[in-house]
């Protein structure tokens, strides 16, 4: 909408009714909807009455009035108006007056902006003001004095007192009437700006000696319904002769001068000249119904007409100024001319920014093109003193765009990294066209939001921890570590373990791993014989939504300790091995007897075997190699030395400390085997206990064994037995057939009842440990029970050789007549 520019005060109206326009403070928006509503009121309403619905203008719901926070912005000083979101309309919220809101403006109005937001909204709201007669017209004296000559001729103009009405239209001042008379007339003018004066005119010629003196009334009455009207006295003194009134030499002066100029400047002289001479041919200056408001402003000399600047001017409030001067004789004769002073601008006010709405921060991943900011600037002055260029700094991702007039919206030309710059500091500057031009800057401080964009990283690809085995459980292993460069809840990393399998086993049977500081404990305790190495994934994820997540390789290496003794693999010790190494007696010095073969499952220098002498029949005789367990001969063979020679040698590793296995090595000195079995009798001798004992071990195991079946058989042979007399024979006189399980079968086939019974018993491969092993068909290895047990021991002796073999399980059956 455009006012008109009449009058001074045009300017400042505009100014402060100029549109705040406010974008969401949402990311992400880079439209805004934008429209013109306007009402008209008349004056002086009281507070609290309609002006109009806006929601229905608008074509919004109450709803959306209060989703979108809608609210008034004004530039007045004033807030007349107000907005009643639950219902949508807009009130009156101050006393509104025209007059001291607009003057003489017409029409007049202000603006007002309404913004919603999600989405954002600006509607522009006009409100016009229309006049109401509430003012009368007024004289600015309480009476007007002429002094008339007698010598007046017909028709002489005498120019009377305007009254002011700040009404405007109809309700302004309409005319004047001058009380009935019949020397003066009454003529009515008007101004090119319109307002009203008049003029008595001389219709009788005066007699001083009549009537000297007369008094009248001037009536000013408005076009309001009903009128108003205001009254001054006239006042007329009749003089002497004075037959010429003054005259101007032009009928209209202009002039103008700078909005900056200083006071006590020159402006511009009139004059008017008097045919008469003496003091009737005296001429005095004065301004005619000046406003209170100018007589601050300009002066001017009653002698000599010159106009001086006593006040300050400004182009933004008035453009121009309407004075009226008036040239009087001592006569009392006048003449009346306009004086037009125009104002010329001087760019003399700045630029004005002002922030409307700015969004801080936004996420890191807004589109190009969203807009952030909307800034309105205004400059006071006119034309190209007015006119601006709103910039930024072009180094920056950012540049403005013109939305209406004086409005500006700054928006992204990029997406951002908030890891790479968090925040941006956007100098905006408005310049305006004046010369010298003026220009003001604000800086708005804008922040980047995180958004998970960025996995978490660890310190290294690939770890490699070492912990020894034999550890205790929940033992700290290793630490991972991981970064993320995001930051709060993004930046906040858990640990996790990966699903994986080790020797058949799942990775957290193994380790566990904190969440929080990703170290990583043992679950349980390591054997480096088993598990030399374990390879487990660790995975670390963020705090984001939705989480980013990166995993890392950690190797485990298990460090032996020398928790495991030597085992001698070579010669095999056996409870009643009698087998013995052959030396004969032509043997020569370093004759190989035999050679102890060890290993050690450590690994390293714990596995590094050493061999000893421990003991020996004749220590004079044989040597053990320290590195390779070779026993040798030491000296040549004689025939002093004893057919029975017994080795001890001591197996050690290189551990800390040392672990070592015992191997009893038998060596026979002779040249033939009769001769080495008579003299290993003693050995047998030797033997024998062992023997015994082993034996008496298989058959007390076979009696307990024995015994635990047949008390079975017989308690359910008398469950089975009673059943059936319950049955079948109960009351019966014949005679009881006993029944036998059918597992057990009469072997010998002559119905006599003779049933072999058949255990097994297995004994395992070493009675010092616990390992079982299934034993062969029971036929290999039966021992048979006769009552006179004739052939037992005789099959006992003839069984040894395989008791002893350690690898040989033994299945015993025991055949019962």
């Amino acid at each position: 909408m455009a006012f008109e520019k009449s009058p001074s005060f045009v300017k400042w109206s505009l100014y402060c009714s100029s549109i705040w326009w406010l974008l969401l403070s949402l990311p992400c928006l880079s439209q805004v909807v934008s429209g013109q509503i306007r009402y008209t009121i008349p004056e002086e309403l009281k507070r609290g009455s309609l002006i109009g619905n806006l929601a229905q203008d608008l074509g919004l719901d109450d709803q959306r009035l209060r989703s979108g926070r809608a609210r008034i912005v004004t530039r007045q000083s004033i807030q007349y108006i107000e907005l009643k979101t639950d219902k949508g309309i807009l009130v009156v919220k101050e006393r509104i007056d025209r007059e001291q809101l607009c003057r003489d403006v017409t029409p007049c109005s202000f603006s007002l902006e309404v913004i919603l937001e999600n989405p954002m909204e600006l509607h522009q709201v006009t409100v016009e003001i229309t006049d109401i007669n509430d003012n009368s017209p007024t004289f600015s004296k309480d009476e007007i004095l002429f002094e008339i000559s007698e010598s007046a001729s017909l028709g002489s103009r005498f120019l009377l007192a305007s009254a002011d009405d700040a009404d405007v239209g109809s309700n302004d001042l309409q005319k004047y009437i001058l009380t009935t008379n019949a020397v003066f007339s009454l003529k009515q003018h008007s101004n090119p700006d319109g307002r009203k004066y008049a003029e008595m005119i001389l219709q009788k010629p005066l007699d001083r000696e009549t009537e000297p003196r007369m008094s009248l009334k001037l009536i000013a009455i408005d076009g309001g319904a009903p009128h108003k009207s205001g009254t001054v006295n006239i006042d007329i003194t009749v003089l002497d002769v004075n037959d010429n009134p003054p005259i101007f030499n032009q009928s209209l002066y202009r002039a103008s001068v700078l909005e900056n100029a200083m006071k006590g400047t020159y402006i511009m002289t009139v004059s008017a000249s008097d045919a008469d001479s003496g003091s009737n041919g005296a001429v005095s200056y004065t301004f005619s119904n000046i406003k209170e408001q100018l007589a601050h402003i300009f002066h001017l000399d009653g002698l000599t007409g010159t106009i001086t600047l006593v006040g300050q001017v400004d182009y933004e409030n008035d453009k121009k100024y309407e004075i009226m001067i008036e040239a009087t004789d001592k006569g009392g004769l006048t003449d009346s001319s306009k004086v037009l002073i125009d104002i010329v601008d001087v760019n003399d006010n700045a630029p004005v920014i002002n922030v409307m709405s700015f969004s801080s921060p936004v996420p890191e991943d807004s589109a190009s093109g969203t807009t952030i900011a909307i800034i309105n600037v205004m400059d006071a002055d006119s034309e190209q003193n007015g006119q601006i260029i709103c910039t930024t700094d072009n180094s920056l991702p950012f540049k403005i765009k013109s939305t209406l007039t004086n409005y500006y919206a700054l928006v992204t030309e990029s997406s951002f990294d908030r890891e790479f710059v968090p925040e941006y500091n956007i100098t905006v500057k408005a310049t305006d066209s004046g010369s010298p031009s003026l220009s003001t800057t604000t800086v708005l401080q804008f922040k980047i939001s995180d958004v998970n964009d960025n996995a978490p990283v660890f310190d290294q690809i690939n770890y490699v921890a070492h912990v020894t085995e034999n550890n205790s459980p929940g033992l700290s292993i290793f630490s991972v570590k991981a970064r993320d460069i995001d930051s709060n809840q993004n930046a906040r990393i858990s640990y996790f373990l990966e699903e994986t399998k080790i020797n058949g086993n799942a990775a957290s049977s193994y380790v566990s791993i904190n969440t929080e500081t990703g170290d990583i404990y043992a679950v349980r305790s390591f054997d480096y014989e088993q598990v030399k190495k374990l390879q487990v994934f660790v995975k670390a994820q963020d705090g984001g939504s939705p989480p980013l997540t990166s995993n890392v390789t950690v190797k485990i290496l298990v460090q032996d300790q020398n928790d495991n003794p030597p085992q001698v693999l070579y010669p095999v010790q056996t409870g009643g091995s009698q087998v013995a190494e052959m030396v004969p007696r032509s043997a020569d010095v370093g004759y190989l007897v035999t050679k102890v073969v060890a290993v050690d499952v450590d690994s390293g220098q714990n596995a590094w075997l050493s061999y000893k002498l421990q003991k020996a029949t004749d220590r004079a005789l044989f040597e053990v190699g320290l590195q390779n367990g070779e026993i040798r001969t030491i000296r040549q063979v004689t025939d002093k030395d004893a057919v029975k020679q017994r080795l001890t040698v001591i197996v050690e590793d290189n551990g800390q400390p040392s672990r070592s296995a015992t191997v009893i090595v038998n060596v026979a000195v002779a040249d033939s085997f009769p001769e080495v079995l008579s003299g290993f009798t003693d050995f047998a001798h030797d033997k024998e206990y062992n023997d015994n004992l082993t034996f008496y071990l298989v058959l007390a195991l076979a009696v307990v064994s024995f015994l635990f079946i047949t008390c079975l058989v017989v308690i359910i042979s008398m469950k089975i037995y009673r059943w059936r007399q319950s049955r079948v024979l109960y009351h019966s006189s014949l005679p009881v057939i006993p029944y036998y399980p059918p597992r057990y079968s009469d072997t010998l086939g002559t119905g006599t009842l003779q049933h072999v019974y058949n255990y097994e018993v297995c004994r395992t491969t070493d009675s010092r440990k616990s390992d079982c092993k299934l034993g062969r068909a029971g036929s290999q290895n039966v021992l048979i029970m006769d009552p006179s047990s004739s052939g037992t021991m005789q099959r006992i002796q003839s069984e040894k050789s395989i008791l002893d073999e350690p690898d040989s399980p033994l299945e015993v059956g025991f055949l019962v007549q």
